[in-house]
């Protein structure tokens, strides 16, 4: 919801009327679960434009418990039938015991700035023809579009389905994504372009910001806030698909300009203003929520991505080459891509310190050395193994596909694998997630695998497989 683009007086009047020259705020209708693959809301006449998809870090294709209308591990964002945008009209400032009064009117969308207990300033914001406004949050309310709820990464493996059970049918308990946490807003006119704003409107059609929320006005007299846990996105320093590289993080405000993070994530201080940067997503554009992380991509940026026809047949490419267990000569195959957690007794295993592939087997632990000395790490005490083709001692862990497909950056040939969680994608891939570091926490980061969420160890975070052929 923008406010910025007024030229008005730094001090307005209790009621101010603001010119529609202000170009940010756009929403929409929820989107309704439909039978289309990734839900959205398009006419049926014609082919759709796509805006572009929304994906969920940490889950590989799906959910734990399944896809279910609007809670899922991605979504696509279709033109609407009908324009539901809406942009900054009137500002008024009132007395803060008369807000809920003045906010009665259930069909006009308004943010409200408390600034004291006697004093509040709400902006009324009119309907816009021009965008379409998508919700995103934790909240099953009807006018959120994307249900997304914590994903569970973690320093440890998370094997082969998705990050942890936050991201499944229920809720955590404590869960730190706001039930409105943000809007995104998308022109309904070439280029389609998509913006991000803080905070979502409820089912009033209201956003309030609180006393304690940090909030201030704009040196052209409106008013802009941050929402308690905030909204962070980092925008890649280059082309996401050709030369991937991890931009900076920065903090998305209310009314969508770019702020430098906070020292902590929910510090009333705002960080410094960021003028040369904006909130228009990218291909490979990153959105954090605090406890679940998205990556926008576009319809573009998609083309460069495997299909799921596609990682289905370079699966059966890997099979076809019948790699087999240098020690146990068995043919190994990778399960099908439905099949996610269960490991099949054919899975190829790895070892991550070194890549070499073998089948399953549950000896090489080096039980004979006991206790490990000072500055030492007993194998036998932390579930590694010792690597019978070098001798390398570290975790022995089952390969998955990748699945997720929007989370590639190339079609290329599944050769790598992330440490130390075994999912395994093309080299670009790994490559270039391994670079990105993603938010945990009120200030920490780590680079992680986008399909677990496992935080990426050893010194590149990823290894390159090394298969046996059949030895016929």
């Amino acid at each position: 919801m923008v406010l910025e683009g007024s030229s008005e007086a730094l001090c307005p009047p209790p009621s101010l009327e603001l010119r529609p020259s202000c170009n940010k705020s756009q929403p929409s209708p929820p989107l309704g679960s439909s039978s289309q693959p990734h839900d959205g809301v398009f006419p049926e006449d014609k082919e759709p434009v796509k805006y572009g998809e929304l994906i969920v870090l940490g889950h590989n294709g799906s959910l734990a418990n399944g896809d279910k209308g609007r809670r899922r591990s991605r979504l696509a964002l279709y033109k609407r039938p009908k324009a539901n945008g809406v942009k900054p009209d009137v500002i008024h400032n009132v007395s803060t015991p008369l807000v809920s009064k003045a906010l009665s009117n259930k069909s006009q969308h308004s943010i409200s700035y408390t600034l004291s207990r006697s004093h509040s300033v709400i902006v009324e914001y009119t309907h816009d023809t021009n965008t379409d406004m998508f919700q995103i949050g934790r909240s099953t309310e009807s006018m959120i579009d994307f249900v997304v709820t914590d994903t569970a990464g973690s320093s440890s493996s998370q094997g082969g389905g998705s990050a942890g059970e936050g991201g499944g049918g229920g809720q955590s308990a404590q869960s730190t994504i706001s039930r409105y946490a943000c809007r995104i807003m998308c022109e309904r006119s070439a280029p389609y372009t998509a913006r991000i704003y803080a905070a979502g409107f409820d089912s009033s059609k209201n956003i309030f910001l609180g006393e304690r929320a940090a909030k201030w006005r704009t040196s052209d007299g409106l008013m802009d806030g941050l929402t308690t846990n905030g909204v962070l996105v980092m925008h890649p320093a280059g082309e996401f698909v050709s030369e991937p590289a991890p931009g900076v993080w920065r903090e998305i405000s209310v009314c969508g300009n770019v702020f430098a993070l906070r020292e902590t994530r929910s510090a009333q201080q705002r960080g410094k203003l960021v003028e040369n940067e904006s909130n228009t997503l990218q291909d490979g554009s990153l959105i954090d929520l605090c406890g679940a992380t998205l990556l926008w991509r576009t319809p573009s940026g998609l083309r460069h991505t495997p299909t799921l026809k596609q990682l289905e047949s370079l699966r059966q490419e890997l099979n076809a080459a019948r790699p087999q267990c240098p020690v146990g000569f068995n043919t190994l195959a990778f399960p099908s891509l439905a099949q996610r957690e269960i490991v099949d007794k054919k899975q190829p295993w790895v070892y991550v310190n070194c890549g070499h592939v073998h089948g399953y087997h549950n000896w090489g632990y080096r039980k004979e050395k006991g206790p490990a000395g000072p500055g030492g790490t007993s194998p036998a005490s932390t579930g590694e193994r010792e690597c019978p083709m070098c001798r390398r001692v570290g975790p022995y862990v089952p390969l998955w596909l990748g699945c997720e497909g929007g989370l590639y950056l190339d079609a290329g040939p599944p050769t790598h694998a992330f440490c130390p969680c075994g999912h395994v994608c093309s080299e670009k891939t790994v490559v270039g997630w391994s670079q990105i570091p993603l938010p945990h926490g009120t200030h920490a980061f780590h680079a992680a695998c986008p399909f677990c969420g496992t935080w990426l160890t050893g010194e590149q975070g990823h290894i390159k497989l090394i298969f046996q052929g059949p030895v016929d």
